[in-house]
């Protein structure tokens, strides 16, 4: 399989709420906006992108039709700590408070109007436990 792109795509009951709330907490522009879905493009890095559809919309499957469950978003930041401050101070649910994990990661988790949840990330140095898990080249530092 030679995949060009890959991306999430949320359904929602609101798409227009849901992609406003990607752009303002996240960055994300809109490449193509209908009532029923949003495509949207990270603004610093064009291969990152997330999708918004209403969960209803004829296209999907009547046995797929709904709103997303069970999907944890991973956003991995260079600064970790200012992204949770300006989140938090947006007033976002802070589900998890920020920490540091023994696997490699520091990390805060929140939510998205649907309650789809964010995990925001920075890689850390994992406890050699966890260290010996890795693969060599994939062990943050």
């Amino acid at each position: 399989m030679n995949t060009t792109q890959y991306y999430p795509v949320l359904q929602t009951t609101d798409v227009a709420g849901t992609a406003a709330f990607y752009q303002a907490h996240f960055d994300f522009q809109p490449m193509f906006a209908a009532d029923w879905y949003v495509h949207l493009q990270s603004s610093s890095d064009p291969r990152i992108n997330l999708a918004i559809l209403d969960g209803q919309h004829e296209t999907i499957p009547e046995a797929g039709r709904g709103v997303t469950r069970g999907v944890i978003l991973n956003f991995e930041v260079a600064d970790v700590d200012a992204v949770h401050d300006r989140l938090a101070a947006a007033g976002l649910p802070m589900l998890k408070s920020i920490c540091d994990e023994a696997f490699g990661q520091r990390h805060f988790i929140t939510a998205d109007p649907n309650g789809v949840l964010i995990d925001v990330i920075k890689p850390i140095p994992p406890s050699a436990e966890f260290a010996a898990q890795y693969e060599a080249d994939a062990l943050p530092v």
